[in-house]
């Protein structure tokens, strides 16, 4: 009889349970996705999520955040005072202490492969070859002695610089900052089903508008300079995932019959002869992402294999020359997910 008795008061609570559950799947299915689309970080951003409200402006101020913190184009940001040598207190800054630490660790795992210091190297080959003369070995020297994450370190909230020269740059792995920083808003905010997308670098989460998981197509490889080429090379499904590429083979430079990457290896201060054109990496977050997608385009294909094998966390898809033709490699972990 008691059983019974804690049988009947417990079917209201069940009732109410499943009503609930129906009403709250209701809602889900006739709320909105927004899409926002803009202009940040040099590049475009899409953004789609399920809301009932548009968040644009939120969102851009959310991105705003990182462009005081990253950009090298805003005087006022925190990298550009580190840049300046200024006395700043960048342990004020949690952002830009996420990316800095984030990317310390990143380059000790690939031997220095991601380095935030290689701009000065990138920009003497980049100008050296719109002005049809390339660095002297010389230039490169001199420009690598105050290049490479062994010349800066952190202590008692500053940046310490063992030459004055060195200069940081975040650009490897800001998108992919940024993306993570919109989706952790969004996720603040409740919101189950988004796709950011900034500049390539893509974090997704739950279902798309069409119900069904997100799907992100990978570039085929063209050297194609005006990007009008936009076939696919493979679909991807990587719901509640991060997604990053990096590609040479829209940026390249040909001097004296032969070809350049604009790739720049740090620890050589050339560029790099890989056969990779095109690296795909898929992780929990986007930064990790586009950081890891940079340094396996200048460690090549073998190298970045070891790496991979060291790191669970982590996926590759690897577009490459294989004398002349077109050649795949990636994870085994990842063949569940491609669609194509």
């Amino acid at each position: 009889m008691t059983n019974r008795k804690k049988l009947i008061w417990q079917i209201p609570f069940l009732l109410l349970l499943i009503v609930g559950t129906i009403l709250i799947v209701r809602k889900q299915s006739t709320m909105p996705y927004q899409h926002n689309s803009g202009f940040v970080f040099g590049t475009i951003y899409n953004i789609t999520y399920q809301s009932d409200e548009d968040l644009q402006k939120e969102i851009e101020a959310e991105l705003k955040k990182v462009d005081n913190s990253l950009s090298m184009f805003n005087n006022k940001s925190t990298i550009s005072l580190v840049n300046q040598n200024k006395p700043v207190a960048v342990d004020k800054d949690p952002l830009f202490m996420e990316v800095y630490n984030l990317a310390d660790q990143i380059s000790t795992e690939t031997n220095g492969a991601f380095d935030i210091t290689v701009a000065p190297l990138v920009n003497a080959w980049g100008f050296g070859f719109k002005n049809g003369t390339m660095p002297s070995k010389h230039q490169v020297d001199s420009i690598r002695a105050f290049v490479g994450h062994d010349k800066i370190s952190y202590k008692n909230g500053k940046i310490l610089k063992k030459d004055p020269r060195t200069m940081l740059d975040c650009s490897a792995i800001a998108k992919g900052f940024g993306s993570d920083i919109v989706a952790r808003y969004l996720r603040n905010k409740g919101i189950k089903n988004f796709m950011v997308e900034i500049g390539g670098e893509v974090v997704t989460s739950g279902l798309s508008n069409k119900r069904v998981p997100w799907k992100i197509g990978v570039t085929k490889p063209s050297e194609d300079s005006l990007n009008t080429s936009q076939e696919i090379q493979t679909v991807l499904n990587i719901t509640d995932k991060a997604m990053a590429t990096s590609g040479n083979y829209r940026n390249f430079y040909y001097k004296g019959g032969k070809k350049y990457a604009h790739t720049i290896d740090p620890q050589t201060g050339y560029p790099v002869q890989h056969t990779i054109l095109s690296s795909t990496v898929i992780a929990q977050n986007c930064a990790t992402a586009d950081a890891y997608a940079t340094s396996f385009m200048v460690m090549g294909l073998d190298k970045a294999k070891k790496v991979l094998a060291e790191h669970s966390e982590i996926m590759a898809y690897f577009i490459y020359d294989d004398n002349g033709k077109l050649a795949v490699w990636f994870s085994p972990e990842l063949k569940k997910k491609i669609l194509k």
